[in-house]
């Protein structure tokens, strides 16, 4: 029957991760801010958060995520055809951090870009190498997501500073090999809503200055009510509409990868999926909210605690400033 050829999957063959080893405790936060660990907790399900040292960057973070990626999918340096760095703390706006993590793997044959999509950075990150790989531009892709929030949070604001924390994660995304089919992915965006979380200076728009350093301009603000009601009602809908386009029935999830924002949204998408909190993978407690690289990490924690079952799907969801969101349908498998 002449040239029938077997379409081309995309598939994450390998995650790695990387937290770094200082905690910061909701009791070290009483000491900084007028908080308790009590109310911390049950408004946002966040015991501990990780905390970069000095000398550790976005990209240091990155590296150690990626390299283990690496080992783990046995995935040598020359053959990554492209890098992919979702974060929205990158070492410099540019040159890019993707080109800084290229030299530092000796991955002398990758192309580099980085990602800013917030919190939805890592499924924009996957969106890109499954077109990239599945249109046969390349075989071998490598998506970081890495952040250091703990260099633009404000540690005198209650209301932001217990909630970020740091860490990376990464994949390795090929055409051949067993792993997780990225079946679908939906993206969105609204930037009507761009003011709900934002860094108001460092841009063109407002550059540096010592009047936007002394009005605390270089950290992070959020408007946390108007964020819950966009996050819930934005993760439901892409949820809803990747397993649509996949043709997965709702009852064929067997878990849910959310974004670790914050506990009460993702009871709020539980809820609306009517699935129990036993099926919702949860790392809040550990690291808290770190933005991009919250799927990562999850994702690679979840395949080293979980038996994976071929036959059900695993829902990755995600809302972050933008205000953007996503959600992805991963099946286990050859």
């Amino acid at each position: 029957m002449g040239n029938m050829c077997t379409p081309v999957k995309a598939r994450i063959v390998s995650t790695g991760s990387y937290v770094p080893e200082r905690v910061l405790t909701n009791q070290d936060l009483e000491k900084i801010v007028d908080t308790t660990d009590e109310w911390i907790w049950t408004r946002t399900g966040m015991k501990e958060r990780r905390i970069a040292a000095e000398g550790e960057f976005t990209s240091d973070m990155g590296f150690e995520a990626a390299k283990r990626a690496m080992e783990k999918g046995n995935v040598a340096p020359h053959e990554i055809d492209l890098i992919l760095f979702a974060t929205l703390t990158p070492d410099y706006l540019f040159p890019s951090t993707a080109c800084l993590l290229q030299a530092r793997l000796g991955a002398t044959n990758a192309s580099a870009l980085d990602i800013q999509a917030a919190c939805t950075g890592y499924l924009y990150g996957i969106s890109i190498a499954k077109a990239f790989i599945e249109s046969g531009t390349y075989r071998t892709v490598l998506v970081v997501a890495s952040e250091k929030l703990s260099s633009i949070v404000n540690y005198s604001d209650r209301s932001t500073c217990v909630l970020f924390g740091d860490g990376a994660g990464a994949c390795i995304i090929r055409s051949e090999g067993k792993g997780f089919h990225i079946r679908d992915v939906t993206l969105g965006a609204d930037g009507e809503q761009s003011s709900l979380i934002m860094l108001p200076a460092g841009g063109s728009r407002s550059p540096a200055s010592q009047e936007t350093v002394a009005e605390g301009m270089h950290y992070l603000k959020m408007d946390g009510k108007e964020t819950y009601k966009h996050a819930v009602r934005r993760m439901e809908a892409a949820s809803r509409e990747t397993l649509l386009k996949a043709g997965i029935p709702e009852g064929d999830v067997d878990w849910i990868i959310p974004h670790q924002a914050n506990i009460r949204i993702i009871e709020g998408l539980a809820k609306r999926f009517d699935m129990p909190m036993e099926k919702i993978y949860i790392t809040l407690h550990k690291y808290g909210n770190t933005s991009a690289s919250s799927l990562a990490i999850a994702l690679d924690e979840f395949q080293a605690e979980k038996t994976l079952n071929p036959e059900k799907a695993i829902l990755l969801v995600a809302f972050g400033a933008g205000v953007a969101w996503g959600a992805s349908t991963l099946i286990y498998g050859d």
